[in-house]
């Protein structure tokens, strides 16, 4: 490893708006942007009831007046409900599912609080009409408001707001893993500053333009000097004694925050579950990354566009395979030997783009030949037929994929379907795969397609795998229409 001087090391350069002001700034307005959703959601729920006229309401005489004055007395009483299940708490905020869970729970409480409330205070007549369309109206709002502030909020963080300065305590290869994925994510809200390590010299580089940046004894002068917020702790890098001293000088400290690494990175991240047997804390790995309702959302999402995608699209799909076939010899679907969820392997279904004998053209050609074996992809493929490229600039040659979905080895969007041999590409981090099926589409397909390096689809599919909401999905759906439409990165 290399060294450097410590005059390289850049300065810390005090914001002039703190990172604990810049939460709270942030947090008002969350809590600000949650009473005009909540607002909104009361007004559609009013005016469906009280103005729109539907016969199913005709029979409930409840009081407009009196419906105005309890949407204004609910919005304090819904602000304290969010409060108090953590929807204004930083370490609850910006990542995974479980914000999105937390408002529908804080939703159906509150209309729980309403309901005992009519029930006590007999005088109180309150719509029922107006109480369902109001809880399913602010879900949906609520839902789509958080994850619009969510977009914000990476967008801040990209640009240095409403991030915390962290180090690395350990220097190994889990270390520089942990390093890796958090630097080539701008969105989590770390900013890594350098790592920690006792044996290994102050100044060595270890991972991209991070450096060690001292020793485990002066952790707790390092941590004030460079403004440090987490401490991230290798666990496989260090002796027992080691993380119990840290554990010591900074567990119950309100400034630094411990994360602890579980070992087997490449493992863990595929999702875990924490039990305790007999007082002690014990980890197993989740079989799937998805949970119940997550995995039941997924597949009704693409078993039904599959069908309806296949049922318009039948007579567009029967004239492409015939012009395949008059094209060049050959017949018009190809079968692609893929890795799928568990590892097991299937046939994925493609139209044929290639003549039958592209492996005695490609052997004409060893420049290309190397090209192929390094990214797995060819800008100018002599083994494409006329047909075939037209197809492949708008993804045409994917739909079969469909029937491949409808067998439960695809899904719509998930990360780039790989053969065998590619797995080794993946290093480490292959049973991630293994945690998701494949995807006609995915992330990689609306940052470039083919004009994204090999090393950067792995990111971006670890990044899908480890983030899966269903608003996700829905995103990439969307964005996947533009990107197939414009041909960027198609060939």
């Amino acid at each position: 490893m290399s060294t450097i001087s410590l005059a390289e090391i850049t300065p810390v350069v005090k914001p002039t708006l703190s990172r604990r002001n810049q939460m709270r700034l942030f947090l008002l307005f969350l809590l600000l942007a949650d009473i005009v959703w909540i607002s909104v959601a009361f007004g559609i729920a009013y005016i469906i009831r009280f103005q729109s006229g539907l016969p199913f309401f005709e029979n409930d005489i409840s009081s407009k007046e009196a419906h105005l004055f309890l949407q204004i007395m609910l919005i304090p009483v819904w602000l304290g409900v969010f409060n108090f299940n953590e929807l204004y708490n930083p370490h609850y905020l910006f990542s995974s599912t479980q914000e999105y869970k937390k408002v529908f729970g804080a939703c159906s409480i509150t209309f729980m609080l309403v309901v005992i409330g009519t029930f006590f205070i007999p005088f109180v007549r309150v719509s029922r009409g107006w109480m369902v369309v109001a809880w399913v109206a602010a879900i949906i709002i609520l839902t789509l408001g958080r994850f619009l502030i969510r977009r914000v909020a990476y967008r801040l963080r990209a640009r240095g707001w409403l991030t915390s300065r962290a180090l690395i305590v350990g220097v190994d290869e889990e270390a520089r893993a942990i390093a890796s994925q958090i630097v080539g994510m701008p969105t989590s809200g770390v900013h890594i500053v350098g790592f920690i390590d006792r044996y290994i010299p102050h100044g060595s580089r270890v991972e991209g333009d991070m450096h060690v940046v001292g020793s485990i004894d002066d952790l707790a002068e390092l941590t004030k000097r460079l403004d440090i917020d987490e401490l991230i702790i290798s666990t496989s890098a260090m002796p027992r004694e080691d993380v119990l001293q840290i554990f010591q000088m900074f567990g119950h400290s309100e400034d630094i925050e411990l994360r602890f690494s579980p070992g087997l990175f490449e493992i863990y991240t595929s999702g875990v579950r924490v039990k305790e047997i007999g007082n002690v804390s014990l980890v197993s790995m989740r079989k799937v990354r998805l949970d119940g309702i997550e995995t039941a959302v997924k597949m009704f999402t693409d078993y039904t566009l599959a069908i309806l995608a296949l049922l318009i699209l039948f007579p567009f799909l029967l004239i492409v395979a015939i012009l395949i076939k008059l094209d060049s010899p050959g017949p018009a679907l190809y079968r692609r030997r893929v890795i799928g969820a568990q590892g097991r392997q299937f046939d994925a279904f493609k139209f044929r783009t290639m003549y039958v004998n592209g492996d005695e053209i490609l052997e004409r050609h060893p420049e290309l030949k190397a090209e192929l074996e390094k990214n797995h992809k060819l800008k100018d493929d002599p083994r494409v037929t006329r047909v075939g490229r037209w197809i492949r600039r708008f993804s045409i040659d994917e739909f079969p994929q469909l029937l491949n979905v409808l067998l439960g080895q695809m899904s719509l969007v998930g990360p780039r379907m790989i053969t065998p041999a590619e797995l080794d590409k993946y290093g480490k981090w292959r049973l991630n795969l293994w945690t998701v099926k494949p995807g006609i589409t995915g992330l990689w397909q609306i940052s470039g397609r083919s004009d994204v390096s090999y090393d950067e689809r792995v990111r971006l599919d670890l990044y899908y795998i480890r983030n899966y909401t269903v608003w996700f999905d829905i995103q990439i759906l969307w964005r996947t229409i533009p990107v197939v439409l414009s041909r960027r990165g198609a060939y």
